[in-house]
């Protein structure tokens, strides 16, 4: 045998002893997983692992008592009684089915994708800051690290208003703005769910920064002739967490009038509101924020749970609003210029993790399993009462949810919360790649980041969906959804024509 061959053998035999080496410590990770799993399983199933013997126990009995006649003529004589309790329980049935929340299903939702001409490319974008005249070199190069870092692609969109030198941001322009993307995304719901607009009896609009009169609400009303009787509400000034707000108005609305489609629309407007000054903590939403819109069909009707994608489990608010910190760490002003502008504070990313943390508080009883609870619980007991030196128990929401839709306002807020609910890079992945393609459209983010789990086929019947959103006030909201079905993308969908691209890695 040469040396070669001889030192390839060596090779082999190492091999084999290093993965013979590896295989214990894989099967104990395996059973380790097995045993978290079946405690998990186990406490939560607790009730009904214990109430199934006694019910087979009192069966057994029943069943082995002999004198079954003498059981029926108690029953005869008893028949006040019986009659009592028939009627007792027949009213309780009544009174829960009048009370009980109805159900709200999502029939489809609908995400407006500009045209191509309205792409914002970094190297276009910089050169039309520059070209603009108003910004300083120390500015314009403020913006470009931004950019750099923001975790935004070359494909995202800005309004026509602002592809012009010197950019036109007229009330004109603006309104333009409203109707091609609210237009745009209803005109795709209608189609897609056969809808009559005059069959829609509860209308909400939310768009944070730009409230004209008649209101945009009314500018659908007139568009598409919706009836007179229609209750329609516009949301303004409520951040990029206005469209849970809109949502959860719409299921309180939906709870008292019956049979009645709602229709939600959020977005943003840019047009007016793009800062031309030098303050940096104001430039950073000329970076991240961009063109989106979302249109919602809801419904009450117990016959649309049928042809439904989902139904609503859970919406949770959380206002910070009385803390002054919180309060103004995204604050509309004008710098010492003049200028108009959004203001982030330096102090948003620690506000955004107390609401957060406040919000999935109140989130985690509703939908964790009783194991996860019990753990945070006891974890919280030695900490407080026993004053034991353990860190607290962070629990594990993937135990709950099948998929996350973090709102995708920035690099840093994704990164924060992937980290602090230790969730997976595949948790997070619709939110960056919306991020990506789209960028921070405001409230409609989180219906760009749900279509693209549909796209990618991975909403299964029984799933759960958990949507996060941040907005100015401080707020943090969240929704929780529940698949009815296999769900499919809805035709003309935002990631229809790219799809196929993503996801893609993101440059650090």
């Amino acid at each position: 045998m040469s040396v070669t061959s001889g030192g390839r053998v060596g090779v082999q035999i190492q091999q084999q002893h290093q993965s013979r080496m590896a295989l214990p410590d894989f099967l104990q990770s395996v059973n380790l997983k097995y045993v978290k799993l079946g405690y998990h399983y186990l406490i939560s199933n607790l009730l009904t692992l214990f109430l199934a013997p006694l019910i087979l126990v009192t069966l057994l009995q029943v069943s082995q008592t002999s004198d079954l006649h003498q059981l029926w003529l108690h029953l005869q004589y008893n028949l006040l009684t019986i009659l009592t309790c028939s009627a007792v329980l027949v009213f309780g049935a009544t009174l829960y089915a009048v009370t009980r929340p109805r159900p709200v299903y999502l029939i489809d939702s609908s995400c407006f994708r500009p045209a191509d001409h309205l792409k914002a490319p970094f190297q276009s974008f910089m050169d039309h800051s520059r070209l603009t005249g108003d910004f300083l070199e120390s500015s314009l190069d403020f913006q470009r690290k931004i950019l750099e870092r923001s975790g935004l692609g070359e494909e995202t969109y800005v309004p026509e208003a602002m592809h012009f030198i010197p950019p036109r941001p007229s009330m004109a322009a603006a309104r333009a703005e409203a109707e091609q993307v609210m237009f745009g995304a209803l005109d795709n719901l209608f189609q897609n769910t056969s809808l009559k607009p005059k069959d829609i009896g509860i209308l909400i609009v939310n768009c944070s920064l730009f409230n004209p009169t008649p209101s945009l609400s009314a500018m659908i009303v007139n568009k598409y002739k919706l009836r007179g009787n229609i209750r329609s509400f516009n949301l303004g000034g409520m951040g990029c967490s206005a469209g849970v707000i809109a949502l959860d108005l719409a299921k309180d609305l939906l709870q008292v009038h019956r049979n009645t489609y709602a229709v939600i629309v959020s977005t943003e407007n840019i047009t007016q509101n793009w800062y031309f000054g030098n303050k940096k903590s104001m430039l950073i939403p000329n970076c991240l924020f961009r063109v989106g819109c979302a249109a919602l069909l809801l419904s009450n009707k117990p016959a649309d749970r049928r042809r439904a994608k989902y139904r609503l489990v859970h919406v949770v608010r959380t206002h910070r609003g009385a803390d002054d910190k919180a309060f103004r760490c995204v604050y509309q002003e004008q710098d010492d210029a003049g200028k108009t502008g959004v203001s982030l504070s330096k102090d948003l990313m620690a506000i955004a993790g107390g609401a957060l943390k406040t919000n999935i508080t109140t989130l985690g009883p509703l939908v964790l399993p009783i194991s996860e609870q019990l753990l945070f619980f006891v974890t919280l007991l030695m900490k407080k009462l026993l004053k034991a030196d353990v860190k607290p128990y962070i629990p594990d929401f993937k135990l709950a949810f099948d998929h996350f839709c973090i709102h995708a306002g920035g690099r840093a807020v994704i990164d924060e919360l992937e980290k602090n609910l230790q969730l997976l890079p595949e948790h997070v992945e619709a939110s960056r790649m919306t991020l990506h393609r789209f960028g921070n459209t405001s409230s409609s983010s989180i219906w760009y980041e749900l279509a693209y789990i549909e796209a990618k086929g991975r909403v299964k019947k029984g799933h759960r969906i958990w949507q996060i959103a941040f907005g100015s006030g401080f707020k943090c909201n969240s929704a929780v959804w529940e698949a009815l079905r296999n769900v499919r993308p809805s035709p003309n969908g935002p990631w229809e024509d790219c799809i196929d691209r993503y996801p893609v890695e993101i440059v650090t």
